[in-house]
């Protein structure tokens, strides 16, 4: 084994492996590993510019091993190559090997597990399998979106690639005082084991892992957010009700909705123009039998302080006008064996290649021309995974690379498309794009993420609060859903429409209020029967808040009122997400580390640091339990004042959820 000491850090060569080991932010070291002569030079999510204050490693080598520090971290490189992490001193995280000098003891193992394991794949690159110690006690938290009810992932096995209402963002935050960043933006798995943690990546040139430490989870995001982003200022008027539906069909259709809300004096922020207003998919424009102005529809919704967001898909149909031109310029993506189609939905379709710089700028000049030169607001980016007929990753391949390789970018390079597009139109105060999924770093391209195609259902409602959560502590804190769920097979249910109250109330106490759902029963006729354009697909019952009865109209509307009342608080949470990184939507132990009991709950969080929020997440639920931690908390139903460090047994009528404020 030989130590060179290198700009920013130490490089150990052993065998036929380079391991190299750099300051790389606060309190934090990369680490990456080749079996090839030199690294690629890719930085993945670690793209933000790290001040060279940051970038000093003390490097001290004694004998066989050797040591990298920076700030609060260390780690230690033993005899057999294996490194060992240090907060303060105080050990948190060591790579697992059994083998015969692999051990933080030293004591030798047959096993001959290595920490590092390299499967070369026959004419490529390696799958590779990253190891490390499991910690009994430790909890484990961020890494995305996944739909399940639990909030700490110890234990948990995670595919590391994007699905529809799966979000791959590979960053945990562990409760030992650390942060890890997996950057390897390819298909793989994680698993948080009892006995040890393992990474793994199907197709890998290098590994590449990024770790921080602190005292507590804000200040481990904090750090992180630091080299992958923050996201910027959220535009003004997005804060009250956005409203959407699957799908207004005309012109008229969007029209007719915001003038009556204007007439009820109901504020409306935004509303969202879905799928299928366009010719066919790749076209990327309105359908002008049904949307004959486009401009002047614009025009009047900003006239009534309502902003225009429009559905954009990444699918290209074999017969859109733009398809020959794309495949010609090599702007879709490829397959490698089979038909050349990536997506079937109401289409042959192949989907565009954004890890193109030179496809991304096309899409973006489509869009332009289409939809923001008449006075399109912002972009909804769906089917953004993106969401492929089958999930077979090994069978496309991108610009970039294979898609077991360099996947998981792909719904960040789609937002950044608009990005860029907007910013270079002169508007970089005024960009956002509510996007279907994300990676480690899509928070800086303004990506409000949702949470999918979510079933409408009670206990969906309560992965999407796990969800949230764990994508604020992954560092994304521009996070909704579908108020309901999406997919509602009667909405004159009641127990539908219990759920879609519970969920709304929820929502208030979230970034952003959205209504949305596919609303069945799907009998309302057509209005084309040719097999193309905007006329021919089925459309979902009404979801406006009038659209459930007189009693949820009510709720819905005191509700809202509730939230614009929030404005200004929110706007406050924003301004902090975009200076420190800080989520929204915060786990108890986020804001209250020093309690016990806070890691233990999933069923409550903080919104901000002020509101305590207790949803309802089950049916029919009449009262709940409520912990307060230390201090003084308001009860904001009837302003009763509570001591903190106890638990309370709240009521829950159907028109409210316990909610707390701290004073």
């Amino acid at each position: 084994m030989r130590f060179q000491e290198v700009k920013n850090g130490l490089l150990v060569r052993r065998r036929n492996e380079r391991l190299l080991i750099e300051a790389w932010g606060t309190n934090a070291l990369r680490v990456r590993a080749t079996q090839y002569e030199d690294f690629t030079g890719r930085d993945w999510a670690l793209e933000e510019p790290v001040s060279p204050d940051k970038r000093q490693a003390k490097v001290t080598v004694r004998g066989e091993e050797a040591f990298v520090e920076n700030g609060r971290l260390k780690a230690r490189v033993n005899p057999a190559g294996v490194l060992f992490f240090y907060r303060d001193g105080e050990p948190i995280l060591s790579e697992y090997q059994r083998d015969y000098a692999g051990t933080e003891s030293g004591e030798s193992r047959c096993l001959k597990i290595v920490s590092r394991d390299y499967k070369a794949i026959v004419g490529g690159d390696y799958a590779l399998t990253v190891r490390f110690e499991s910690r009994d006690g430790e909890k484990i938290f961020g890494m995305g979106q996944y739909q399940q009810p639990y909030l700490d992932l110890k234990g948990c096995t995670l595919e590391l690639a994007q699905r529809n209402s799966q979000i791959s963002v590979p960053f945990a935050v562990s409760s030992l005082g650390y942060g890890f960043l997996w950057n390897h933006p390819g298909v793989g798995r994680a698993t948080f084991g009892k006995n040890y943690t393992e990474w793994t990546a199907r197709a890998a040139k290098e590994m590449d892992y990024w770790i921080t430490a602190d005292d507590n989870p804000a200040k481990i995001v904090e750090n992180y957010t630091e080299v992958t982003g923050r996201a910027p200022m959220l535009p003004e008027g997005l804060l009250g009700l956005w409203q959407c539906k699957l799908r207004y069909r005309t012109q008229e259709e969007v029209l007719s909705v915001a003038r009556k809300y204007k007439e009820l004096g109901i504020p409306l922020d935004v509303i969202v123009i879905d799928f299928f207003h366009w010719t066919r998919q790749g076209d990327w424009k309105f359908d002008p039998e049904y949307w004959p102005d486009p401009r002047a529809m614009c025009d009047e919704l900003h006239a009534m302080g309502t902003k225009v967001v429009v559905s954009v898909w990444p699918s290209v149909d074999k017969k859109s006008e733009n398809f020959q031109e794309m495949q010609e310029l090599g702007y879709l993506i490829r397959t490698e064996r089979g038909s050349n189609q990536t997506y079937d939905f109401q289409g042959d379709c192949l989907e565009i290649d954004v890890t193109s710089q030179e496809a991304r700028e096309y899409l973006w000049e489509k869009c332009r021309r289409n939809y923001y030169d008449y006075g399109i607001d912002m972009f909804w980016l769906d089917n953004s995974e993106p969401d492929y007929g089958v999930y077979d990753y090994d069978n496309y391949r991108y610009a970039l690379g294979t898609a077991l390789e360099v996947s998981n970018l792909y719904p960040k390079l789609y937002t950044r498309a608009f990005y860029d597009g907007i910013r270079a139109a002169g508007h970089e105060k005024d960009i956002l794009s509510l996007v279907r999924c994300g990676w480690a770093g899509s928070q800086k391209y303004a990506a409000l993420l949702w949470s999918g195609d979510v079933p409408s259902t009670f206990a969906s409602l309560r992965d999407q609060l796990s969800a949230g959560l764990n994508m604020g502590l992954a560092g994304i804190p521009w996070w909704t859903t579908d108020i309901g769920g999406f997919m509602t097979d009667d909405v004159v249910d009641p127990a539908f429409r219990e759920l879609l109250l519970r969920w709304y109330e929820f929502a208030v106490f979230s970034p952003i209020l959205r209504m949305h759902g596919d609303r069945g029963p799907h009998n309302i006729p057509p209005l084309s029967d040719r097999e193309w354009g905007g006329g021919h697909l089925y459309t979902g019952q009404p979801n406006e808040l009038w659209s459930y009865g007189e009693e949820a109209f009510q709720i819905m509307r005191d509700q809202l009122n509730l939230r614009l009342s929030l404005k200004p608080y929110i706007t406050g949470l924003m301004e902090e997400a975009s200076r420190t990184g800080a989520p929204l939507l915060r786990t108890m132990f986020y804001e209250f580390p020093e309690d016990d009991r806070c890691w233990e709950l999933d069923d409550q969080y903080m919104f901000g640091d002020r509101y305590l929020v207790a949803p309802v997440l089950e049916a029919g639920m009449k009262r709940r339990q409520v912990y307060l931690p230390a201090g003084c908390w308001r009860d904001l139903a009837d302003g009763k004042e509570y001591v903190g460090g106890q638990v309370l047994n709240c009521e829950t009528p159907i028109e409210r959820i316990p909610v707390f404020e701290r004073v």
